[in-house]
């Protein structure tokens, strides 16, 4: 596998993890580091770091039901053992409130920045997400 295709195969295992709800591969992609930082399209808006940041993947995949993603364009640029990916990303579900029983679909069309670092495998060192309004 190339590194392009290893790369791709990560930042896909992060967003498989909503579909499969297999969060424990969450901890396999990222790097595991204090270098390790994190903006997220949803609040809190602050930089997370690797801890926070795996919590609250796992309570976003785990609140989604009916979930799938789509990415489009991705531009991987590397750079030795580091990677920096560029994406728009549209994500769809259900958001489920499990004590009042309802849901709610969504939809967030959004842009995505992820730096990984090759340490011996690919891992995510880096990742911003924003959505586009409209």
């Amino acid at each position: 596998m190339t590194d392009n295709e290893e790369i791709i195969k990560v930042i896909e295992t992060l967003f498989q993890a909503g579909i499969t709800k297999d969060l424990d591969t969450l901890r396999d992609i990222h790097l595991n580091d204090s270098k390790f930082s994190s903006f997220s399209d949803l609040p809190p808006y602050d930089l997370k770091d690797y801890q926070t940041t795996i919590e609250l993947e796992e309570l976003r995949f785990v609140s989604i039901s009916d979930y799938s993603y789509e990415i489009k364009n991705p531009k991987i640029s590397l750079f030795g053992e580091t990677a920096v990916v560029a994406l728009e990303l549209i994500q769809k579900g259900m958001l489920v409130d499990n004590k009042a029983f309802t849901g709610e679909h969504m939809v967030i069309t959004g842009r995505a920045t992820f730096v990984l670092v090759k340490q011996p495998t690919w891992k995510i060192a880096h990742i911003h997400l924003s959505k586009i309004d409209g």
